[in-house]
């Protein structure tokens, strides 16, 4: 008797196996996707709900808080149930992560892809990661505004005529009614315009000079400070807000722009929505600068969102994660949830952007103008690198002595090479889930 009931038990635990296998998909595997961008987090989490209905597939997302991406990514890693996807930034992130990346290298995702130019690889050939997002920057500009000056968009070709018709506005902007920039505040809401993206103009014209960078540079030289300076003090000189109220922010250059009270702002791709809402013909030009041939300069544009599988997690898991990363480029509705979350996702079979700022880097490239890579993802330590940029250019914005400058040269190019030896070429992740 006792035997049958150890047999009935045992045959009672095959079934809750058997059944619980059932609920878990059959084999089928599961997805865990460690996400980067808070912004998109509902977005997914609905998604994740979507596919499990359709496909009886499991998908897990889980969104670390800004700042901690990358201390939850080495954790997370190491746990028994690791992410089957996550996600890079850059060249170094990809060095990092070598090892555990699966090789995307012909797979049905890969195929997806309408570019190649943003991936990244190994020096042994090894595709680590690819984009799934692409998002672009530079100077916004409202050209009602331009008009009621005499001036077209158009006029706008190189760093000479910016100045011309930025100055221009500016000594009018009494009888206006509005100036040339948006504040270019320097605190924590609106730096990132200044240290992260306008810094990137130097770098990019630097690694020009040098060289593809494939990692970030043990130091750089600061050989377009110049250009850097000629636009931050065309911004901070002809802004809404005099240069000495900056340091403290406070001011919306959001609200400044879309209200009529300038027609220029330092912005990018994801503030588009925002922005035609209340002028439709919005539209963007390039960061000009002074630098030889910038006439056929495009926009910033790059990405920080790629896409990595988990060479460790199983097969059933790998599976079910490229499946689910074909999905969500390929069927109609989840691309247009990611694309209106996000921009614009590079994949032949993905909704297309209405993203107006995209289009006009598109437009750009398709004249021919080059692209400006997204180079500021390499400072080293880069919360330390930006705060210490920032005490320099607030002290510049106080007193725009050269003495005062030196010391913004000192922070932008002294504390590369100091931070780059203090990391010991450690990768970082920015501190905010979108690029700023």
């Amino acid at each position: 008797m006792r035997s049958k009931r150890i047999i009935a038990l045992i045959i009672s635990v095959m079934l809750i196996i058997s059944m619980t296998a059932c609920d878990f998909g059959t084999g089928k595997g599961s997805v865990y996707w460690l996400n980067f961008k808070p912004e998109l987090d509902a977005t997914l989490r609905s998604l994740a709900d979507k596919y499990k209905e359709e496909k009886g597939v499991p998908v897990k997302i889980e969104t670390p808080a800004s700042g901690e991406y990358l201390h939850s990514l080495r954790e997370q890693m190491k746990s028994e149930d690791p992410p089957s996807l996550f996600v890079i930034n850059n060249q170094d992130a990809a060095d990092e992560w070598k090892e555990s990346a699966f090789d995307l290298t012909g797979t049905a995702i890969y195929d997806e892809l309408n570019t190649s130019s943003y991936n990244f690889k190994t020096e042994e050939n090894k595709l680590v990661a690819i984009p799934y997002c692409l998002e672009c920057f530079g100077i916004a500009v409202n050209p009602d505004l331009l008009a009621r000056m005499g001036y077209k968009v158009d006029d706008i070709k190189n760093f000479d005529s910016l100045k011309k018709v930025v100055e221009t506005i500016h000594q009018n902007a009494s009888w206006l009614g509005f100036d040339a920039f948006c504040s270019p505040d320097l605190d924590s809401g609106s730096s990132w315009r200044l240290t992260g993206h306008l810094a990137n103009l130097e770098y990019y014209y630097e690694e020009q000079d040098s060289g593809s960078w494939k990692e970030s540079p043990a130091s750089i030289t600061g050989a377009y400070l110049p250009n850097y300076k000629n636009l931050y003090d065309l911004c901070i000189n002809n802004a809404v807000s005099a240069p000495e109220t900056l340091a403290e922010g406070g001011h919306n250059p959001t609200e400044e722009f879309t209200s009529g009270k300038a027609a220029f702002f330092l912005t990018g791709s994801w503030d588009y929505a925002t922005l035609s809402e209340k002028i439709p013909n919005v539209t963007m030009i390039p960061y000009y600068c002074g630098v030889k041939g910038e006439e056929k300069a495009g926009l910033n544009s790059g990405s920080e969102n790629y896409w990595a599988v988990n060479a460790a997690v199983s097969e059933a898991d790998q599976k079910a994660t490229l499946d689910f990363m074909k999905w969500l480029v390929t069927d109609e509705a989840a691309s247009k949830a990611m694309v209106d979350q996000i921009g614009n996702m590079p994949y032949k079979n993905a909704a297309k952007s209405e993203n107006g700022f995209l289009a006009k880097q598109n437009e750009y490239i398709s004249n021919g103008n080059y692209r400006m890579d997204w180079l500021m993802l390499h400072q080293p330590n880069p919360a330390t690198y930006r705060s210490e940029l920032v005490n320099a250019l607030s002290a510049y914005n106080a007193d725009r002595t050269d003495a005062n400058w030196d010391k913004v040269k000192e922070a932008f190019v002294g504390n590369w090479a100091k931070l780059y030896a203090e990391a010991n070429n450690k990768v970082t992740i920015p501190t905010e889930g979108k690029m700023k």
